[in-house]
């Protein structure tokens, strides 16, 4: 039987990157795979483009290219985010289903987000930085604003791929848990033990503020000086979704006030500057974008490509990775991690 066309075009994403060995091979065994990042051209993409049964990668397809191609059935995005770059109307029109590899990450998230918070909560990058500073601070002499993680107020905002992942890790904590999430009812959140809360609410009765929403055009600047300003004395902050959630020059302000702490994994230009003024504040944990992006994570990519494209071919739904919902898509402010 003929395998089923797939045009492998990835960039940003590295094919090396998320397909092992043995899960590359396995993808050139079901499907006639077309390289584009080892063999560029782009006018061959388009050409082959109405035969293709799946497109991997991020490749502009708008609606002329989509109308022609009559076999597509999965646009299948291995970056981490659904962008712009899809004519997201024609080709649900279509039939044609266009995935995300977002769930990827969400373990590997969820955990950082966990040693940050614990990392805040007790000084440990601060002090280590001390300690090889010639500090001679120690015991008690370090820990005055140190808190315990266990029993505390916690708050998430947003409950997607990576809150629901990340609040699995809180069980051993015992903590009392407030999500905010405006696209899910309230019985969602009550039915996993949380407490239903407006963003106000999180904010000011959190110890610990986790932000996991994504960019939308309605959450851009979500925390802006009017909410930041809702944190308790002495919260902890900790930021791994997205920078257009976040009023960066609020934020500072704040944070060079002492109002509280934060743990940073993502920013509004990235790298970040060498002059930035954030690098030199000590209640903040400097991170660079790195909470998600780890082998596991973007090998599992691979085997999800495989896994669904398989089951799509065998004429039955994708089990694995996210399908873009028409509802919410064209909400998505994404932009592609350097």
């Amino acid at each position: 039987m003929t395998k089923p066309l797939v045009l492998f075009k990835p960039a940003p994403q590295l094919r090396e990157r998320i397909f092992t060995e043995e899960t590359w091979n396995r993808f050139n065994e079901n499907f006639e795979v077309v390289d584009y990042e080892a063999h560029p051209d782009d006018e061959d993409f388009y050409r082959r483009l109405p035969d293709a049964f799946a497109v991997v990668g991020q490749p502009e397809l708008q609606a002329e290219s989509l109308h022609a191609a009559e076999s597509l059935k999965a646009i299948v995005n291995v970056e981490g985010n659904f962008f712009p770059n899809i004519d997201y109307p024609t080709a649900f029109a279509n039939g044609t289903r266009v995935l995300g590899c977002g769930t990827a990450y969400s373990q590997a998230v969820a955990e950082y987000s966990l040693a940050l918070a614990l990392d805040i909560a007790r000084g440990v990058t601060r002090e280590d930085h001390a300690a090889r500073a010639g500090s001679e601070g120690i015991v008690s002499a370090t820990t005055a604003d140190s808190i315990l993680f266990r029993g505390a107020s916690v708050g998430l905002i947003g409950y997607g791929n990576l809150g629901r992942a990340f609040h699995t890790l809180l069980d051993p904590f015992h903590n009392e848990v407030r999500i905010h999430d405006p696209w899910l009812p309230q019985s969602i959140i009550r039915d996993t033990g949380a407490v239903p809360a407006s963003l106000d609410e999180t904010l000011a009765e959190s110890d610990f503020v986790f932000v996991f929403a994504t960019a939308t055009a309605d959450s851009e600047h979500l925390l802006n000086a009017e909410k930041l300003d809702l944190l308790k004395q002495g919260a902890r902050l900790i930021l791994v979704s997205r920078a257009a959630v976040v009023d960066y020059d609020a934020l500072l302000e704040r944070l060079q006030a002492g109002r509280f702490q934060a743990a940073i994994d993502v920013w509004p230009e990235e790298p970040l500057p060498k002059d930035d003024p954030f690098l030199s504040l000590k209640n903040v944990v400097v991170s660079a974008h790195r909470a998600g992006g780890i082998p596991q994570a973007f090998f599992s990519i691979g085997e999800m490509v495989c896994d669904d494209l398989e089951l799509m071919r065998d004429g039955l739904p994708p089990a694995r990775m996210q399908v873009a919902a028409p509802e919410l898509v064209a909400r998505y402010r994404n932009k592609p991690v350097g």
